[in-house]
Order: C-alpha cells, then structure tokens, then sequence
C-alpha cells in the first residue's frame, strides 16, 4: 500500500508516474521524508519523471506568471523579434514561430530531414537566464512600456523562486540516494538555470490531418539535471513509455511535472533515467485546438563545478560508466 503522500499521476504500458506530495519531504518527520524521497528517487529511476504537488510555489505566483508570458506573446512581432535569443552560449532572449524543431538529432542534414518530414515546432519561446551576466543579457521588453517593467520584474522573482525548489528537489534526491541531503546545494546555488516561456498557438485539427507526424514540439529529452515543467490545462505532453510508445501526461490541476535531464543521468552513473518527450495535438476532438502555455524552468549546476559521478553510485561489480567534466 502506497503511503498517503504517494500515488499515480499516470498509469499505462508499463509507464508509472507517480504524484507525491511534495510536502511530505520538507516538512515531515525523518521516515517520512525518507520514504518519499526514495518514492521521488524511484520516479526518476523508472519513469524519469515525477508530479509534485504541495511543492512550496503559491499558487498566485504560478497564475501571475502564466499572465505575464501569454501578454508578452501578445506584443507586436517586431517587438519580440528586437528581443530575439542570439546564441547557445547567451541562451537567452525570443524565438519566433517556425524557428525551431527540437529533437535529439545533432547532426544538420538529419535535423534538416527531420523539419521536412515533421514540419518546424508549432510554437514561440522566450528564454531567460540568471541575470547580471555581463557577456550574456536577458533580453527584456521593459524597453517599451510599464508592462515590460511589469514582467520583467515577475519573471526574475519566478525565476528565483524555482532555484529554491530545485535546490529542494535535489535533496529530495540525495535524502532518496542515501547521501548526505545537502550533497548538492554547491552545486546548486548559482541559479545557472533557465527560465522558458512557451507558447503553442491556436492550431487546426486539419494542421495534423494534412501532416500526421507534425508536432508542436519534437521528441527529446532535455539536457540538464532536471527540468520544472508548469503546464496549462491544454494538454498535449507526451511521454515514452517502456514499451516505446508515447503516453499522455494529462495535465494536473496545481501540480508540476518535474523530469531528470541527461546530465543528471550521467552524474547519477545512469541511476537516474532521462526519458524522451514531446508535445502533440491534444487529445480533445476539436476543429480548432486552443492555444497552450506552458512554463519550463531548465535547471543545471553551477557551470563553474566539475560534475563526476555522485558518491554510491558505482562500485567495483558497477564502475564509472563516464569520465567527469566541467559543465
């Protein structure tokens, strides 16, 4: 019998996902917050991806930020394209329609191939990292008018808001890991992180007719130690499962699905599993589908730390599957 703080956001072909009650962890006693903590630990073993609820963000600060994104998506074209994101290095700043198509590929002409056979991302972003970088501003639109001053002024209090949550979750892992709980705060503490605003504009249900692998976000999986994902009630996100079939990840009122990204596979000696995801047509039958917004908070460690595999998992009969590096 699961324990109350434990149960399932999603159930099927071998995916299990389970809700936990994030709660539970900060503020119970020593064996509840064991228990789920290893509950948290198995999610990312098994599914690679977890529901928190309870997670400690007030609900408001979650809705005013969903504001802010959808009026900013609002502004004219040539405003957002003044404020658009330059280079991988900055990661920062706007990326209009039709710019990207996410996947795992690396390779151009594969990339390439890919846009043919599925058509671009059906969505616009905006990036925004720590700020204060020198070599690398945000791109803000309080340049135009007091609604930028506005969410400006949100977007950096949310994203320090979500640094406090990841530094949670990560002690979640090492309580879960069976190491000590601030094992990662070091490497946490920076607020190296990304804050992505995401918008998928209304769409036609002929869109996918017309073109039945087209996407509003290809298949991937992401590329630091874990991502915070705030999704409307649109729906549309989609995991793979065991099996190797992709599975609704049905929205869920004041939760967050939260996943563990290839490099916290790779510091966890693949402990941890990152597991592949994209965003299709939602599953409502309708000749018009609504726009969706969802909110993505990439977070890393510090890019100045050495990230070599975490103390107790490897051993002699399981050595270290990957040399360390500097992020």
């Amino acid at each position: 019998m699961k324990p109350a703080a434990i149960s399932s956001a999603v159930s099927s072909d071998s995916l299990e996902i389970p809700l936990i009650d994030f709660s539970a962890f900060v503020s119970g006693d020593a064996t509840t917050r064991r228990t789920t903590a290893r509950a948290l630990l198995e999610g990312f073993q098994t599914a690679g991806f977890i529901y928190l609820r309870n997670h400690g963000i007030p609900r408001a600060d979650v809705q005013a930020t969903f504001a802010e994104s959808a009026k900013f998506f609002k502004r004219p074209q040539t405003q957002k394209e003044l404020m658009c994101w330059t280079t991988p290095e900055a990661n920062r700043g706007y990326s209009q329609p039709g710019r990207e198509k996410t996947t795992d590929l690396t390779d151009a002409a594969d990339i390439e191939a890919k846009r043919a056979e599925e058509g671009a991302d059906l969505k616009e972003s905006m990036e925004i990292g720590r700020e204060g970088e020198p070599d690398h501003p945000n791109q803000w639109p309080d340049q135009f008018d007091e609604d930028g001053k506005v969410f400006k002024k949100q977007m950096l209090a949310f994203h320090d808001t979500c640094k406090e949550l990841h530094v949670k979750v990560m002690s979640a892992i090492a309580v879960g890991l069976g190491i000590d709980e601030h094992y990662f705060d070091s490497f946490c503490d920076g607020g190296d992180n990304t804050l992505r605003l995401l918008h998928y504009p209304e769409v036609r249900h002929e869109v996918f007719v017309k073109n039945e692998n087209q996407v509003r976000a290809g298949a991937h999986t992401d590329y630091g130690s874990i991502t915070l994902l705030f999704q409307d009630m649109a729906g549309g996100l989609q995991v793979l499962s065991p099996n190797k079939n992709f599975i609704d990840a049905t929205p869920i009122e004041i939760t967050i699905v939260v996943n563990a990204a290839d490099l916290l596979a790779r510091w966890s000696n693949d402990r941890l599993k990152s597991t592949k995801h994209r965003v299709v047509e939602p599953p409502t039958k309708a000749d018009v589908h609504p726009a969706r917004y969802s909110i993505a908070y990439f977070c890393n460690p510090n890019f100045d730390r050495f990230i070599e595999a975490i103390p107790g998992t490897y051993s002699v009969e399981s050595p270290k599957k990957y040399e360390g590096i500097n992020r």
